[in-house]
């Protein structure tokens, strides 16, 4: 399957765009078309640690935009049009689709939902198994994917991150000291990142700076 690489998937959805104005605008935007309040919901969305898709289960990366048109396709350049705007839906995320969508729906349905409801046929989502179908029923097939990360868990790719943080300032810090004194330090150093522990200490999902850990308390 092209959407996929080891256990790793790659999800491309397109969303069609109702056209026009709808009768659920937010006060002072009733002119408004569907599109532009997508684009105004996404603007408002936080990123990185606050992200709502850092509250999804294993996601890798993820990304949302508004596809407006595609003019030119194939060779020799072809003039072409879309018949909507879309909304596009980008994820790259370890494991299976039904459980990655089941997560999402499960921990982000409010940002879902705010978002969403100006696409074609998302009236029709009431829960987790209907979300699941609008989605596939949108996918489009993710042509010669390939994973960049590790393959493994998003919850030990972020260990690791954060013992490659860590490790790095141990090491920094224990220049020049003797052997005794190295050794006493690296012990307290795995008592403090508890290497085998997922949980935490770790790397907290979305974060991209030296400050993003969850810490042990």
């Amino acid at each position: 399957m092209a959407n996929k690489s080891g256990n790793a998937y790659g999800l491309t959805c397109l969303c069609p765009i109702l056209s026009g104005s709808p009768g659920n605008c937010p006060d002072g935007m009733e002119d408004q078309t569907c599109a532009a309040l997508i684009r105004y919901a996404l603007q408002r969305l936080r990123v990185s640690e606050e992200s709502p898709m850092a509250l999804v289960p294993n996601t890798y990366l993820s990304r949302l935009f508004v596809l407006d048109d595609v003019p030119y396709q194939g060779h020799p350049a072809l003039l072409e049009h879309l018949k909507s705007n879309y909304l596009v839906f980008v994820s790259e995320f370890h494991g299976e689709l039904d459980d990655y969508l089941t997560g999402m729906w499960n921990n982000v349905s409010g940002s879902i939902k705010a978002i969403l409801q100006y696409c074609v046929g998302f009236d029709s989502v009431k829960d987790a198994a209907s979300f699941i179908v609008y989605m596939k029923k949108c996918q489009v097939t993710t042509t010669f994917y390939f994973n960049g990360s590790t393959d493994q868990p998003l919850a030990e790719q972020l260990k690791g991150l954060y013992l490659k943080q860590e490790f790095s300032k141990f090491v920094y810090a224990n220049q020049g000291r003797n052997a005794a004194e190295i050794q006493a330090a690296f012990q307290e150093f795995v008592q403090t990142t508890k290497p085998r522990d997922l949980e935490r200490p770790t790397w907290k999902a979305g974060a991209y700076h030296l400050e993003g850990v969850v810490s042990n308390s």
